[in-house]
């Protein structure tokens, strides 16, 4: 059961764009909420303890409430920043309190890693935070250009420029 939902949270975050994009004319903000936040319930539920997943579970499912809560579109744009923002902290955190997440996940698999390999999953870990860290910023460099290249087609559709 555990996996199924895992699957469900997968495919909702890679069709989440599409769906927020064709699902807005049919479906309101607090469905998403409801849905998104029914799954990551059911997650949190239902999956072994994994480092970090009990705090991601939490902080998304509050997001989802509020989400439902509010039923504002607006907020619907913020989830996968909400989701790279918190991977940032988790593997961030990680290097500085250690052990890091990367050496974490690979000493589920194999408890005894040899000393290179604790080396090479810090590295990782770095990796992914630097991934997490601009994955943000790339997103909200891109909302601002779209929000800066929207107001000047809206003043070229009114006529002042």
């Amino acid at each position: 059961m555990s996996r199924l939902i895992g699957l469900g949270l997968l495919l909702a975050g890679l069709l989440y764009p599409f769906a927020v994009y064709y699902g807005t004319e049919h479906f309101a903000p607090w469905q998403f909420g409801l849905l998104l936040g029914s799954l990551w319930l059911l997650r949190a539920l239902t999956a072994g303890p994994r480092p970090g997943s009990r705090w991601m579970a939490v902080t998304v499912i509050v997001f989802c409430v509020l989400l439902a809560w509010f039923d504002n579109p607006q907020w619907l744009r913020w989830y996968p920043s909400l989701v790279s923002a918190f991977m940032l902290a988790l593997f961030g955190l990680s290097l500085q309190y250690g052990p890091p997440m990367v050496e974490r996940l690979a000493r589920m698999t194999d408890p005894h890693l040899p000393p290179h390999a604790v080396v090479y999953t810090r590295r990782v870990t770095v990796v992914w935070s630097v991934f997490f860290l601009c994955n943000g910023l790339i997103a909200y460099g891109l909302m601002g250009l779209l929000f800066a290249v929207e107001w000047l087609v809206r003043q070229r559709v009114r006529g002042r420029v």
